[in-house]
This record gives C-alpha cells, structure tokens and sequence, in this order.
C-alpha cells in the first residue's frame, strides 16, 4: 500500500514530538547542499538538537563524506553521545566512545558481489550515454556495503548534478538495466546523480528496523526527515517502514523545521 508523505508543515508537530524518541535526518538536499558542509546555522540548530533529543544520521553516502558534511562542522557544544550515525543507508553504525567514533557493525558486500556491481554500472552506463567525459572524482565509489554510480563524479558542482537528470528519467533507466543484470541485489536511484547498489533489505528501512530494535522502541517513535519522500525516492522506505515521515524541500527549509523542534521540545 503506498504512504503519502506530507509537508511537514502540514503535521501535527506537537503530537510528532510528544511520540518520537529519535529523530532521524536525512544528509544531501536536507541537512546540507549535496557534498558541501552543513552550514554554520544548520550547524548551530543541529547542536542544540542533540541536547534535546537522541539524534539519527541515515544517509546513502559513506562515513567520509558523513564525516565532512556534519561530523566535522559540529562544534564542541554538540553533545556527540546522543548522535547515531548510520551511513550507506544504515549498513554501518558509528557512535562516540568519548574520544572518537567507532565502528559498531558493518555488512560489507563479497568480492563477487562487488566486482559484478561495478562491472554492470559501467557497462550499462556506457550504453546510455551516460558515461561523461567530465566528471569531478569518483564515477564510481566502493561503500564497503554499497556501491555507487554518480554520473558526474563524486563531488560535481550542485547546478551540474541538477541539469543532469532533472526529472529522474536518466537514473531510473540506468538503475532498471543494472537490477536486470543482478536480480540478487538491491538497485535504486540515490542522489541527484546517483545510483546504489547493495544487498537487498538494505534501504532506509532497514536503517530505521536496526535502529528501532537497538533502542527497543517501535519504527513508529522515530520520525525521519528527508527531502526525497515520494515513491521510488530513497527516503521513501523510512515512511513503508513504520517511521512519522517529515518532507522538507531543502536545506532552508529544514532550518525552518528545526526551530519549530527545538521550540517544542523545550529548547
């Protein structure tokens, strides 16, 4: 059955806040630009966040780019005990030892699995044409427990990544040729530029599953913040999996968004 995922200015915010244990956010497009730091506002908001609620980190991207984004724009006021950090969509967990983030667990693909990936992506890539002669790093990226596609490279300017596939035509095509060459796996659209690979149950949803069994509550006390909250976009399997889903637009409006939290939760 399909979930309609609302405008978080059209939820109850007050009865979001009086259920939730954890809120979880998404990262590119939602807490940041895509691959830029959290701005020093967002970064402030953040911060304050942590001292009022358990915080979720669930994001598509690798722990590097997790870390340069949030980790390392956070200041020494961000109360890092309380942060759950869970890249590649939840496949790796980290949390603050007191000194530094440790690993808590990883489910890394095997090296068949692997080599398949990456040779499927740039096959099917080229035959669309969307292997580009410009690309700003990394076509494509070994997560460990994900491998990724983007189109223009890793860290691609913002205005690029948004001319490339504005409507998502290229992505889904590329990630349906890819998913009939490994039927075994878990293809779908990530970002703006990006398709992921990796081990089938391994969406969001399994991040908010894991997340919920770890803390024993119900998916149902997590609400999850996120910008690609329509069908087939890869914060969707948040709300099919139980979570109160909050739609944001972009950055800006996530800001918005937090005052509203921190206000209610007595900030």
């Amino acid at each position: 059955m399909a979930v309609v995922v609302s405008s978080w200015r059209d939820c109850d915010l007050d009865a979001v806040c009086a259920r939730a244990k954890v809120f979880g956010f998404d990262l590119d497009n939602t807490l940041a630009t895509s691959k830029q730091p959290m701005s020093p506002a967002m970064a402030r908001r953040f911060a304050a966040l942590t001292h009022l609620t358990p915080i979720a980190l669930i994001s598509g991207g690798s722990y590097g780019v997790v870390r340069h984004q949030v980790l390392d724009a956070l200041d020494a006021t961000a109360e890092r005990a309380d942060l759950h950090v869970m890249p590649t969509s939840g496949t790796r967990y980290y949390r603050w030892n007191g000194e530094e983030w440790t690993l808590v667990y990883d489910h890394d693909l095997g090296e068949a699995d692997r080599a398949a990936i990456i040779a499927s992506l740039e096959r099917r890539a080229r035959e669309q044409g969307a292997w580009e002669s410009r690309v700003w790093g990394e076509r494509i990226e070994d997560r460990g427990s994900q491998i990724t596609f983007s189109a223009l490279g890793q860290w691609a300017p913002v205005e690029a990544k948004r001319e490339w596939d504005p409507d998502d035509t290229r992505k889904r095509r590329l990630a349906r040729a890819v998913q009939a060459d490994l039927p075994h796996m878990l293809v779908r659209t990530g970002g703006m530029t990006s398709v992921d690979v990796s081990e089938p149950g391994t969406d969001k949803s399994y991040a908010i599953a894991s997340l919920a069994d770890r803390l024993g509550i119900e998916p149902g006390q997590i609400a999850f913040i996120g910008d690609r909250m329509d069908p087939g976009g890869n914060d969707y399997p948040t709300a099919l999996a139980g979570a109160m889903a909050l739609r944001v637009s972009d950055p800006e409006d996530t800001l918005l968004l937090c005052d509203e939290l921190i206000s209610r939760l007595g900030g």
